[in-house]
């Protein structure tokens, strides 16, 4: 487990990081997109200028860059700048909120501003938790329009206590219409970081996750698991335009089994239910998804 130690969280001045905004320019470039069409495994080649994103894919873009000197003994880069420095050794990504405006293109320059919405503090049978909201307007430089509005949400928490009981699990649905088997394998990981410039060590340094943070295998990153559920929309509906989605991430999934990305249509026609399903049965994620086109 880690053993990183654990300061006294100050709810007072965490939430002094509420309304701080962060402004950050790129440009959609073609190779990113290809490269992530190979970790896929759709067709990766190189799109040319104009090519619509897909939704999701502006994750490739609007990177951290932390020098080597300010990044922390997880990978991470050291807390603080626009996120609170909640002291606390895990930061994962809990879910996230997303309205797609209108598209970006392959060779638009663009602009992201990023604020601090909300810090939570919570108190509750495993420990303290920091909830930090964080919004993402992108805006397209050439014509100033609204392309995307995303609301991530992050928790910290400390390590599990040796012993203590594990959250009960949710059982997935059984009721999929589409679905893909995913081995996931540290190439496919270690792509998935290199592409968002996520140095985590959770997800490609086997001894540090099972060592250090004590888990059993190499964590699969959130928001490649809620790509691979959009992605299963493309493939499934390829004529519908996503104009918003959702997910939560309920519990992790490990390099050390296969697990399910599954869909099926949703309570009205332009609804869709997505979900992970991990090796065991268990809802590792719950997401929907709203579409332009009917099904």
């Amino acid at each position: 487990m880690s053993t990183e130690p654990t300061s006294r969280v100050d709810a007072a001045d965490l939430a002094q990081w509420i309304g701080r905004t962060e402004v950050t320019t790129d440009v959609v470039t073609a190779t990113p997109c290809a490269a992530l069409a190979a970790t896929l495994d759709r067709d990766p080649a190189l799109p040319s200028a104009g090519t619509v994103l897909p939704p999701l894919w502006h994750w490739l873009y609007f990177l951290p860059r932390a020098r080597a000197s300010d990044v922390g003994p997880d990978g991470h880069a050291q807390r603080g700048g626009l996120l609170p420095p909640a002291p606390l050794p895990r930061r994962m990504w809990a879910g996230g909120r997303f309205v797609f405006h209108a598209p970006l293109h392959v060779g638009d320059p663009m602009s992201r501003t990023s604020t601090i919405e909300g810090v939570d503090v919570k108190h509750g049978r495993s420990g303290t938790l920091v909830f930090v909201t964080v919004r993402h307007d992108i805006v397209r430089d050439t014509d100033g329009g609204l392309a995307l509005t995303e609301h991530h949400d992050i928790v910290y928490r400390a390590a599990p206590a040796p012993g203590a009981a594990a959250p009960v699990p949710m059982a997935a649905p059984e009721t999929a219409v589409w679905q893909r088997v995913v081995v996931p394998d540290p190439v496919m990981l270690f792509r998935y970081s290199a592409l968002t410039f996520n140095g985590h060590r959770i997800h490609y340094d086997r001894p540090y996750v099972t060592q250090t943070e004590g888990y059993p295998g190499l964590i699969v990153h959130g928001p490649l698991l809620a790509t691979l559920l959009v992605d299963l929309v493309r493939t499934a509906l390829p004529a519908a335009q996503m104009t918003q989605f959702e997910f939560r991430a309920l519990r992790p999934v490990f390099d050390l089994a296969s697990f399910a990305v599954c869909g099926s249509p949703g309570v009205s026609a332009h609804d869709v239910r997505l979900w992970i399903r991990d090796a065991e049965g268990n809802l590792a994620m719950d997401a929907s998804a709203t579409l332009r086109e009917t099904l």
